[in-house]
């Protein structure tokens, strides 16, 4: 291992993840749906307390990794909403969940394709909005975003380095260039405050301005 790798790993293992997110975690790689990085959760978990988030909309639930983190970080009587297309992934968030002793009115399941579901929530209703689902969908999931998000919010992208690909410009499969669209969007937005943290496989975040 050499010293950039060192490093890294130390960031990944700087807030050790107690036994319901390991449980979380082992569930969601064993059904293939791999959740965000011990990093970026604690990175979501702090966001959410920065901004006191209330509500928070979740694409992808990660089998309840990135949600234990999420509702760790948001107020106490916030609630998740979380938007997944399989529904056995979403049956072990909600066992998750408990296992991590988060009460059942916390969390709001909808079942359902993202861009289906995200256009019935109420505009500006949110305080965060986590991506993690369909890369190729994700220029469209900013667009949705930015409109349920109020001024304030923030919305972020997990896999925003996608494997190292991102920033392999011989890289031009379906899913790489939509990570790196929706790259482009949020850093020419003059609405949003961009970031991109090399945590886990990258996670890039934006704050829509207030104004």
């Amino acid at each position: 291992m050499d010293a950039v790798q060192a490093t890294l790993a130390y960031v990944e293992d700087f807030l050790p993840e107690d036994e319901p997110l390991l449980n979380a975690r082992s569930r969601g790689e064993e059904v293939g749906a791999v959740p965000i990085s011990p990093a970026g959760g604690a990175t979501l978990r702090f966001v959410a307390a920065l901004i006191g988030a209330r509500t928070v909309v979740e694409v992808g639930s990660g089998c309840g990794v990135s949600g234990i983190w999420l509702l760790r970080g948001m107020r106490g009587d916030g609630v998740l909403t979380s938007v997944d297309v399989d529904q056995e992934n979403q049956r072990l968030a909600r066992q998750a969940y408990a296992e991590a002793g988060l009460p059942t009115g916390r969390a709001r399941m909808i079942p359902g394709r993202a861009l289906e579901v995200l256009p019935r929530l109420t505009d500006g209703a949110y305080d965060m909005v986590f991506c993690d689902a369909v890369k190729q969908e994700y220029p469209e999931y900013l667009t949705e975003a930015l409109r349920l998000l109020r001024p304030g919010g923030v919305v972020a992208f997990d896999n925003a380095l996608w494997h190292d690909r991102v920033a392999d410009p011989s890289r031009q499969d379906p899913d790489t260039a939509a990570i790196r669209e929706v790259g482009r969007a949020i850093r020419e937005d003059d609405r949003l405050v961009p970031l991109l943290l090399p945590v886990g496989d990258g996670l890039l975040c934006a704050l829509k301005r207030d104004r």
